[in-house]
């Protein structure tokens, strides 16, 4: 296993790779990081490196990319989905940093602290000319009240500040028992004296604060954002600056960083900048570089997807209750590809017992992932099956069937242009197995080579079976049959099936002398991956 660590990281979360048994750990560099990506199965970024398209076409191994932070801009999320990578980051690790860094900047506001420090470094001693503002009294309006809101909400507190916040993923409950009052953008633009934004850049906060949201406010209030450049549209930022609307305004984030040296928003009065250094403690490096280390090797050694962005969101405990049902979902779905015929259209799969009760995406995508596995050249797993399906045009559902006394189940149905397979099975002490295929009972291990049979259940079939594989020097593992309780044409004999487990897969040439039976009227060979 290689780790790639593009960007510094903290010393415990390299220690914790190189700690692994057989693992090797890569440390490098942002403008060296490329030389390494064609044996990487793990890259670990921060902010400064760019994870685009190219770069993940060059990591053919990569399974994962880790960020040692929160946003994930620098990632092409749909990039690494399409290639089937994981992209997981690291979300809450420097909230108290962030809110910390929030709180310095109004007060750097509030006081004047860098004009002053600068005039009295020149020798000048203007105590009259630097009369600040109290923050106690004063209204602060957060927009958005995730990890990091809520850390400023604590501390706005102790400063006696009331409190609004607009967040509309958040319940009036949540607001009440966190202290503040929920209120509309509008009613917080209008009513606040410091402004802080604590968003995700999406299409709808992109430029939220504009010419519009600058003409909602207060004459004289102070904004901050520690979040994303691309929420302030600078250039009217700089106008309301230059124009006394905005009395001050304190900027970690750039829509460009660094900005380009004379832009305009730097010769308005009242800014204070910062080199994105919200997030920049000792403290905060540590928790995120090993936060992200743990993660990223719980996923390479467990298939535990903590904190993941592009794939279903599972706490630990639901995935690995999950997990053994994923693996029967997906060998389901590869047992379906191998037996059906025709062109898939349609996949639905049908849960029965407990495991329907919650979030069943891990489920849904794993038997997609094993449909797929037969006849998609590129790799394709948890993270990329539902988009490659779509693509295909396949129409995906699910539904949750409670049957008395029944043990948890799965049933996966493959409908193609010449018809329907149905495939079930069950996880019996911890491994999956199959139970039935198209209404036909027969109990086999879901693993390794098989052989599917259909075939009239007439003497001399099984002893044919025998001989074939026999003088082929093929060694038989498992033998499981099963046959339909009644015939499907009164007179005929009953339809029976046969699952062989060999120890290698059964070339065509062999299928065909099974095939030389006339009782035998379908025989296929069966791979699952690894």
């Amino acid at each position: 296993m290689n780790i790639l660590i593009a960007e510094p990281l903290a010393p415990a979360g390299i220690e914790l790779f190189r700690s692994q048994p057989g693992w090797n750990t890569i440390v490098s560099t942002p403008k060296e990081f490329g030389r390494h990506l064609a044996e990487a199965d793990a890259l670990l970024v921060r902010s400064a490196v760019q994870v685009s398209a190219e770069v993940l076409a060059g990591a053919p191994r990569l399974r994962v990319v880790g960020r040692a932070g929160v946003g994930v801009d620098n990632v092409d999320l749909d990039a690494a989905t399409a290639a089937g990578v994981l992209v997981m980051n690291t979300p809450g690790g420097n909230a108290i940093s962030v809110a910390e860094h929030t709180l310095a900047l109004m007060l750097a506001m509030a006081r004047h602290i860098p004009r002053a420090d600068a005039s009295t470094r020149s020798g000048k001693w203007e105590k009259k000319k630097f009369l600040g503002n109290e923050l106690r009294g004063k209204t602060l309006g957060i927009v958005g009240l995730g990890s990091i809101g809520r850390e400023v909400v604590k501390r706005a507190r102790a400063f006696e500040m009331r409190i609004l916040a607009h967040d509309p993923y958040v319940t009036s409950q949540i607001a009440g028992d966190l202290g503040v009052e929920l209120v509309d953008l509008a009613a917080l633009y209008g009513a606040s004296d410091y402004i802080t934004l604590h968003v995700a850049l999406t299409p709808e906060t992109n430029g939220m604060l504009g010419r519009a949201a600058f003409a909602q406010m207060k004459p004289g209030v102070r904004v901050v954002n520690c979040a994303r450049g691309e929420l302030v549209d600078e250039s009217a930022l700089a106008e309301a600056l230059e124009s006394g609307k905005v009395a001050g305004a304190a900027l970690d984030v750039f829509s460009v960083e660094p900005l380009p040296a004379g832009h305009a928003l730097y010769a308005a009065p009242g800014l204070l900048a910062t080199p994105h250094i919200g997030g920049s403690t000792e403290e905060a490096q540590e928790i995120v570089g090993v936060r992200i280390a743990g993660q990223v090797v719980e996923y390479l050694t467990n298939g535990v997807a903590i904190n993941a962005v592009n794939m279903p969101a599972l706490s630990p405990e639901q995935y690995r209750a999950l997990a053994p049902y994923a693996m029967l979902a997906e060998r389901l779905g590869t047992l379906a590809a191998y037996i059906a015929s025709g062109n898939p259209h349609r996949v639905r799969l049908v849960y029965s017992g407990k495991i329907g009760d919650g979030n069943t995406n891990l489920l849904r995508n794993a038997g997609i992932a094993g449909v797929l596995s037969r006849s998609v050249a590129t790799r394709v797993n948890l993270v990329n099956a539902i988009p490659i399906a779509e693509q295909r045009g396949w129409n995906i559902s699910e539904r949750h069937e409670r049957r008395a006394g029944h043990i948890d189940s799965i049933s996966l149905q493959l409908e193609t242009d010449r018809g329907v397979t149905t495939v079930e099975g069950a996880v019996l002490l911890g491994k999956p197995r199959l139970t039935q295929v198209d209404g036909i009972f027969c109990e086999a291990a879901l693993g390794g080579f098989l052989i599917f049979m259909k075939n009239q259940d007439v003497p001399g079939v099984i002893g044919h079976v025998g001989t074939v594989l026999g003088r082929n020097a093929i060694n038989i593992a498992n033998f499981s049959l099963g046959r339909r309780e009644a015939p499907t044409v009164s007179g005929e004999p009953l339809e029976a099936l046969a699952v062989v487990s060999t120890d290698e897969l059964v070339p065509e040439s062999v299928l065909a002398q099974l095939r030389e039976n006339s009782a035998v009227r379908f025989a296929r060979a069966v791979q699952f991956r690894v």
